[in-house]
């Protein structure tokens, strides 16, 4: 079967773009390439028992099975060495992609404690929106009796978008609780204020 998302974009989501960034040729429209998640393990990645816990927990939440990731090289301060395992990662693509986006806004994201939304400052120029999560236990696919460790996730999603702006507006379609970061205006108003206070002084 289809996955639903890939069908939505066909049918809807492809027109809503072309009025919402008037663009006339269908090519032009932004589209999911690929996402991209990553598990760091640190020293436990050495051990067999947990390598092969984390393992089963990442393919289970993508559905496909995961590659381990070296260390190119050693930091002593990490106590890694060149060559040794530091983490999982794996890239999803057409029909899994889809399916996994589905269960990430409509299901895991939903599920965590306090949340308010994505920052639109996780986006960057070249079309990529990257977030964090802090559990994995948020996805349905985990059972959470099993699992010894709850563990952090990175999530990187790949857009041909050659800006922020339609990134965010890709993203939106699919339902991605988007929302605007604020805290760097808060930043600039605290260093105007301390040039004004510095000035009455």
């Amino acid at each position: 079967m289809i996955p639903r998302l890939r069908e939505k974009y066909k049918n809807e989501i492809i027109k809503n773009l072309m009025g919402k960034l008037s663009l006339k040729n269908t090519h032009a429209v932004p589209k999911i390439n690929k996402i991209v998640l990553n598990m760091g393990l640190g020293a436990e990645a050495l051990e067999k028992k947990k390598l092969e816990s984390c393992i089963k927990d990442v393919a289970a939440i993508a559905g496909q099975q995961p590659v381990i990731t070296k260390f190119r090289k050693s930091i002593s301060n990490f106590k890694s060495r060149k060559g040794s395992n530091a983490g999982l990662k794996v890239t999803l693509r057409n029909d899994r992609m889809y399916e996994f986006i589905d269960r990430l806004v409509n299901i895991a994201l939903p599920r965590i404690k306090d949340f308010k939304g994505l920052k639109d400052s996780s986006c960057d120029s070249f079309g990529n929106f990257s977030f964090g999560i802090k559990e994995h236990i948020i996805f349905p696919e985990i059972n959470f009796d099993k699992v010894e460790t709850i563990r952090g996730l990175d999530v990187t999603i790949a857009t041909t978008s050659q800006n922020k702006e339609n990134t965010i507006h890709l993203l939106k379609e699919f339902n991605f609780p988007i929302i605007k970061d604020t805290s760097k205006k808060k930043k600039k108003f605290k260093k105007i204020v301390s040039k004004e206070e510095k000035k009455g002084e």
